[in-house]
């Protein structure tokens, strides 16, 4: 068998439908919509949420809440990542972007203090927790906020 041998499972594979091509093709006319009415106009039919007249889901179940347009949103670095620089790397952003612990940066990056760091690093971050900060200068590191 070679690849020009390949052919798709018998009925795998449907013709396009050519509608408004004339009576003798079977599609001529008024195209499978039938005569007048909601399914025979462009754009006719129900919407997806339509519920048969009846009042909608989505506008039967209360308003609750409120979201902040304003609010910051931070990508979260935990400390026990950070044992994989060696001791004395200056740890920034960019750095954290290139090994891949950080996809995008958004607002910011907040170092949290998730388990435990065994090397003295200088990390620069727009956010710290205060357990974060606590165990690097622990470790014999620096904390440095960004702007």
């Amino acid at each position: 068998m070679r690849i020009h041998d390949l052919t798709p499972p018998e009925g795998s594979r449907h013709r396009r439908k050519r509608v408004g091509r004339g009576i003798g093709s079977g599609h001529g006319k008024t195209s499978g919509r039938g005569q007048k009415g909601q399914g025979a106009r462009s754009g006719g039919g129900k919407g997806p949420y339509f519920e048969g007249g009846q009042m909608p889901l989505v506008r039967r179940i209360p308003k609750r809440g409120f979201t902040n347009p304003f609010r910051k949103e931070y990508e979260e670095v935990k400390l026990q990542d950070l044992n994989r620089f060696p001791a004395g790397t200056r740890v920034t952003p960019e750095l954290l972007r290139e090994v891949g612990l950080v996809r995008k940066q958004r607002d910011g990056i907040k170092i949290l203090g998730n388990g435990e760091l065994h090397v003295a690093l200088e990390v620069s971050a727009h956010r710290f927790t205060e357990s974060a900060r606590q165990k690097i200068e622990a470790a014999g590191g620096k904390v440095e906020v960004i702007g």
